[in-house]
């Protein structure tokens, strides 16, 4: 079949033609290429915003200067069964605490984020505070600032240490008793669900292999009390 060309038509309007059929793809593309891009943008801004991760945690030795020399703070002997005396040896007020949560916080995160809080003083904890035993006859449950003074202790020591620097920064927590163990749960809604449960994120400031929001297998199948 022979396509009839009007008269009227003349090479002018024929580029004219092939200049819109060629633009429209290019513009179609460039679209494409800036919807991207905006995704791109702002979807690692929400990833960042929803699960901040902390930067440069501070050492221990970096906080140390806040620490006074001596043993303030005292300790308990805690006898068997007497749980609800570890509410007594938290205490986010101390000057010492209150210091030392905010420079570990202030060093490692943006303002007012305190997911990113809470990792950042959970992972102080575990990875500046060695392990070390009770005395085999009693147990010897140390203060926050005894425990950032001497710099190590056992499961009653971090908990009572990760504890008080949590409240330090406005974070709700409660002691998680288990046969031959304790660890720290911290009240935070806003953290993602893999992390939590009913709000309450799980932190075991002397498991070295944990993560924010894990615990050990053997204790995340115990029976469990609460106390806080």
């Amino acid at each position: 079949m022979t396509k009839v060309i009007p008269d009227d038509f003349h090479d002018e309007d024929l580029e004219e033609v092939k200049d819109k059929w060629y633009k429209r793809p290019s513009l179609f593309i460039l679209g494409v290429f800036m919807a991207l891009l905006i995704v791109l943008m702002v979807v690692p801004y929400y990833g960042v915003a929803l699960d901040p991760n902390p930067v440069n945690i501070p050492s221990l030795q970096e906080v140390v200067s806040v620490i006074p020399n001596g043993n303030d703070g005292g300790n308990e002997t805690i006898g068997e069964g007497n749980i609800y005396q570890y509410l007594e040896l938290v205490d986010s007020n101390d000057v010492v605490v209150k210091q030392v949560a905010d420079r570990i916080a202030s060093s490692a995160c943006e303002s007012g984020q305190r997911v990113c809080h809470a990792k950042a003083l959970f992972f102080f904890v575990r990875d500046e505070f060695d392990y070390v035993g009770d005395p085999l006859a009693f147990e010897y449950v140390k203060s926050a600032r005894l425990s950032l003074h001497s710099k190590g202790g056992d499961c009653d020591d971090a908990s009572i240490l990760l504890a008080s620097l949590l409240g330090a920064v406005g974070i709700r927590t409660r002691f998680v008793f288990v046969p031959g163990h304790v660890y720290v749960q911290a009240k935070i809604p806003e953290a993602l669900s893999r992390y939590q449960d009913d709000g309450w994120v799980n932190l075991d400031g002397t498991c070295s292999f944990c993560d924010f929001g894990e615990i050990a297998l053997p204790y995340a199948r115990a029976e469990k009390r609460f106390v806080g």
